[in-house]
């Protein structure tokens, strides 16, 4: 199956009303249709496995529950044009400047792709998710301190950077399903990289065992050759005592990883340690955020008045969090494309 349609259909119900049993429960086929896919992701030849799914369907079911958990704290859709960057304190946050958000919409090639399909030539906006990175960063400037004007007081900027539209759709519903298999095909590619990560470890191991192996040889050579008299056998045996123990653990070591990675038990292991515990895996932190027009942030103390910014961050394992939120896209904020090539051209001279 093409990665690119890959969990369309469990996500197609991952974001939908709750079921008839409540939020927390989870019906069994879309458990089993979760598996179905998960295995297509990571390797189909877990199918060769006697109870495959009743290994994996347990982890499936608390990922479906703990992301329906959060779809209930998903954002509200906010409406993304220069005259919702004038009046929004968050969208202004977002953008240093009004044009740059027909700039970010100009350079989505899915949101063009969208608007320029037949089905949707009567389409004035398309719901998207926006992501960004945010920055916060050091800084000595200017600042009112108990009344008075000084220079190089510490503060911090909070910027952000990175900005792309993700999962262009008619509805804010089809675009929280869209983002809902965005979510699992990452949490598949987690257990990838471990499987991944296991086989580099093991080439690694393998070059380490056979380079300790030549040191060894070197050393029984030097111990029985005529070079003994220029040097003190004593060191030369205490340090094959050394390599010999280092040798003995790395290949215990290679045995244990090549073992592992050769079988498809050992993969699905690698499936459960993501999808069993998807709250350390996938979460969305909700905080708040008091900067000024200058993007400076404001402690609490601070007598500046500005209203605080409430921000969804999402994280997906250990070197994913992103700033996210839900955004409708006007038809007439999307630049035609010449003007981005105008735009580029005069960049370069």
């Amino acid at each position: 199956m093409p990665f690119a349609t890959l969990f369309s259909n469990v996500a197609s119900r991952l974001f939908s009303a709750a079921p008839p049993g409540g939020a927390g429960t989870v019906e069994p086929e879309l458990v089993q249709l979760a598996v179905e896919e998960i295995v297509n992701a990571v390797d189909p030849r877990l199918r060769t496995l006697s109870r495959y799914r009743s290994k994996i369907a347990p982890g499936a079911e608390r990922t479906i529950a703990h992301l329906r958990s959060l779809g209930s704290a998903l954002p509200a859709s906010i409406e993304l044009s220069r005259a919702a960057w004038s009046a929004d304190p968050l969208l202004n946050a977002f953008f240093a400047t009004a044009s740059d958000v027909p700039e970010l919409l100009g350079r989505s090639e899915e949101l063009r792709t969208f608007f320029a399909a037949p089905a949707n030539a009567s389409a004035m906006e398309v719901h998207a998710l926006l992501g960004m990175l945010k920055t916060e960063r050091s800084v000595f400037a200017p600042a009112i301190v108990n009344g008075a004007l000084r220079q190089d007081v510490a503060q911090t900027t909070v910027s952000f950077a990175k900005h792309r539209l993700f999962a262009p759709a008619a509805d804010v519903l089809d675009c929280r399903r869209q983002v809902g298999m965005l979510i699992l095909r990452r949490m598949a590619e987690l257990a990838l990289e471990r499987i991944t990560a296991l086989g580099e470890s093991a080439v690694d191991l393998e070059q380490r065992k056979a380079m300790l192996g030549s040191r060894l040889r070197m050393l029984n050579l030097r111990r029985k050759g005529i070079e003994e008299i220029a040097g003190s056998a004593g060191e030369v045996s205490a340090e094959i005592a050394l390599i010999e123990g280092e040798l003995k653990a790395t290949v215990d070591d290679y045995v244990e990883a090549k073992a592992s990675l050769a079988t498809l038990d050992s993969r699905i292991e690698h499936i459960n340690a993501i999808f069993n515990a998807p709250a350390d895996n996938v979460s969305l932190a909700r905080t708040e955020l008091r900067v000024n027009q200058m993007g400076y942030k404001l402690a609490e103390a601070s007598g500046e008045q500005v209203s605080p910014l409430v921000l969804s961050e999402l994280s997906i394992g250990s070197g994913l969090r992103i700033v996210i939120a839900f955004v409708r896209c006007p038809r007439v904020e999307l630049p035609p494309r010449e003007d981005l090539i105008a735009r580029a051209a005069q960049e370069l001279l």
